[in-house]
């Protein structure tokens, strides 16, 4: 998935695929990619405009409980 720069403190960058509802998120500390599935393209639309990243992740995403997979594990650049 084709993931874009974002300025944020934790987050390096994120991706979308809307025809999956998927979601690619970098974190910028170790270089973890994490796919969320079950992504609203509403929901991806607010995140990027999110004015903290992080705090949108932990706020939104965390609570809902999103299925999510590690595509990559820290430190495995």
């Amino acid at each position: 998935m084709r993931r874009r720069a974002v300025e944020s403190e934790s987050i390096a960058s994120i991706g979308y695929d809307a025809s999956r509802n998927e979601l690619e998120i970098e974190f910028r500390q170790n270089g973890s990619v994490y796919r969320y599935f079950g992504v609203s393209p509403e929901v991806y639309i607010e995140f990027m405009a999110a004015e903290s990243k992080g705090t949108y992740l932990n706020q939104v995403f965390k609570p809902r409980e999103h299925r999510y997979i590690v595509v990559r594990e820290g430190g495995q650049r």
